[in-house]
């Protein structure tokens, strides 16, 4: 019997490749939103494995800078630096800006820290041009992606930045480029405001504006020391939410990402069922185009299990091919997205799967028609 599906399916090979490519093509797009999923998980923890930080501290009552606005005071890093079992803080900002071009604008996630600290955030292993910041004004490193290159200038507010350093794979939690500035650079963007604002202000009994302001501080913690110990101490005693490493983790994928991945996981299953009706609807053509053939088969004898068995092994050549070649397809334009692409092996298992699962539910319909077909059908055309 498997030499009759052969026959069967050498007879419209050229219809049947051309078909399996198709329904491949909406697997592959299937394989690219589990990517995108992936892909959104590696983004946010980018950021959090380049700064290494044990102890996120961020203004009371938040969930940080990743999740929603956090202020808390510049000369915060001073106090926590002082407290046993702290080895070395930072005071952090992190802004959205756009990079002007001469064809448009480029998003970017700006992170100021620092430069005379303890902590830097451009992680060696990702710059491959320039160095990294070594004054507190008007320097900039950039990720490749952005298109700049070395001694580039690039306006920002009030002021003029050259571009020290280039980057690669450096990206926010939410795929944003990343970029880093100075501490005090990034407060000048963040907080300062326009000489007009100022002077409004101003007329309106509004003088002082503190712009030492930080979005977190961040802080490594000294070997031997509890970390939830030092995280509670901070909490009680100085009134702000403190994040553990594996806590900021579970804020960006519960709270950054979960959304997101809610949404995605609802286009992969629309996806995967309208595969499935796809196939279904193939199978079923396939069936009628044949029937006179099959109600010949019922009529010289062949038992109605070896003609199922024929539109069963059809179906599931169909999804396998069309499996093989979402593969093809997937792996040759995911890397032209915009925003990182993760393949998996495991996703592609779990997907063949998958669409066995449905190729067997798909074949239903075909095999129906098989079992309701009547061999006098076959007399007289």
């Amino acid at each position: 019997m498997i030499h009759l599906a052969k026959e069967d399916v050498k007879h419209i090979l050229g219809k049947f490749i051309v078909t399996a490519m198709g329904v491949g093509m909406l697997l592959g797009i299937v394989l690219i939103m589990m990517g995108v999923y992936r892909g959104m998980i590696v983004d946010a923890e980018v950021l959090l494995k380049d700064l290494n930080a044990d102890l996120w501290i961020v203004q009371q009552g938040t969930l940080g800078p990743f999740a929603e606005a956090s202020r808390v005071h510049e000369d915060l890093q001073y106090t926590i630096q002082s407290l046993q079992g702290i080895d070395k803080t930072c005071a952090i900002t992190f802004q959205n800006i756009q990079l002007p071009k001469k064809n448009g604008k480029v998003r970017v996630f700006a992170v100021g820290y620092d430069v005379y600290g303890d902590i830097n955030p451009v992680n060696p292993a990702r710059l491959v041009q320039g160095r990294t910041l070594t004054t507190d004004h008007y320097e900039i490193v950039v990720t490749d992606k952005t298109g700049f290159s070395l001694h580039d200038k690039i306006k920002l507010g009030r002021n003029t930045y050259t571009v020290v350093g280039i980057t690669h794979g450096s990206v926010s939690s939410g795929g944003d480029l990343l970029v880093y500035i100075s501490l005090k650079d990034a407060q000048e963007l963040q907080f300062s405001y326009s000489n007009k604002r100022i002077q409004t202000d101003r007329a309106r009994g509004i003088i002082n504006k503190d712009t030492h302001m930080v979005n977190a501080i961040i802080a490594k913690v000294k070997s031997g020391y509890s970390v939830a110990k030092i995280a509670g101490n901070i909490r009680k005693w100085y009134h702000k939410n403190v994040y553990t490493r594996k806590q900021q983790r579970t804020v960006l994928t519960r709270y950054v990402v979960e959304k997101a991945s809610k949404q995605i996981g609802m286009f992969t299953a629309i996806l995967i069922i309208v595969a499935t009706i796809i196939i279904s609807l193939i199978i079923y053509t396939m069936t009628l185009e044949k029937m006179k053939e099959i109600s010949i088969m019922k009529l010289i004898g062949l038992p109605n299990i070896m003609i199922v068995r024929m539109i069963v092994e059809e179906t599931l050549l169909l999804g396998i091919l069309a499996f093989i070649f979402g593969n093809i397809f997937s792996h040759i334009i995911y890397s032209k997205f915009p925003k990182r692409v993760v393949l998996e092996i495991p996703d592609a298992w779990m997907l063949f799967g998958v669409v066995i699962a449905a190729s067997i539910l798909a074949s239903f319909v075909g095999v129906k028609k098989v079992i309701n077909a009547d061999p006098a059908s076959a007399i007289g055309g």
